[in-house]
């Protein structure tokens, strides 16, 4: 498990907690109020600068013909649906390709069914490459976050077949949550940890949410778009 701050991220949470259900303890005030407050704050000021950078990395994915942005179905809090949008990184028809290669190769089929990404995923375009190395393609978010859908911190948005696997993984926090633009395990296991492995994070975050805890958050994320891993 990797680390937060120094410590084990999910082992620093009192275990009877996580044992039990996150509805035990009630929201607070920041829980309730201060993150939406914050989301909307930080969408506004950094508007001005990620437009821009959405309008050139549009420009620089449309090169292949395709369309510059992708949208999918994912699920929100409370289960809410909400479709999520990014800057395409992947070639046309991606479902299907990987329906192929799972046909074609077991070993393919297992990484997938397990971690639900592929750690050389060969329907990745070149310009995809460098876009989620750098998390840019992740910046159409921000309208995610100003309509409510999404927070800058919080658990990363799944999608809607992916829903039986949290849920069987024992995950509840989540569905307390907006999903985030970045959080713990987008900083911490992310290319390190199985889907399931993310309960954890999510219900590690929900008993440590504070406005103390996203701005860490924040600079952890930061740290680790300077390294350029995409991890």
């Amino acid at each position: 498990m990797k680390t937060f701050g120094g410590s084990s991220f999910t082992d620093s949470v009192p275990v009877p907690y996580l044992e039990g259900s996150p509805s035990a303890r009630a929201p607070g005030l920041y829980a309730r109020f201060g993150k939406r407050l914050f989301d909307i704050a930080l969408a506004l000021v950094l508007l001005p600068m990620i437009v821009p950078m959405i309008m050139v990395v549009w420009a620089l994915t449309r090169c292949d013909g395709g369309p510059g942005f992708y949208s999918q179905y994912r699920v929100g809090r409370n289960g809410r649906i909400f479709k999520c949008w990014k800057v395409r990184t992947m070639v046309m028809d991606a479902e299907r390709i990987l329906s192929e290669l799972c046909e074609k190769d077991p070993a393919i089929a297992e990484e997938w069914k397990t971690n639900q990404k592929l750690e050389n995923d060969p329907r990745i375009t070149p310009v995809g490459k460098f876009l989620r190395m750098t998390s840019l393609d992740e910046l159409p978010q921000i309208w995610n976050i100003l309509v409510g859908d999404m927070s800058f911190i919080g658990p990363r948005p799944f999608m809607t077949s992916q829903d039986s696997l949290y849920r069987a993984a024992g995950g509840q926090a989540y569905f307390r949550l907006r999903p985030g633009l970045t959080g713990p395990w987008q900083v911490e296991g992310r290319g390190a940890s199985t889907f399931a492995d993310r309960v954890r994070f999510d219900e590690a975050y929900l008993a440590r949410l504070s406005l103390k805890t996203d701005l860490r958050l924040v600079w952890l994320t930061v740290k680790v778009l300077l390294k350029g891993t995409g991890h």
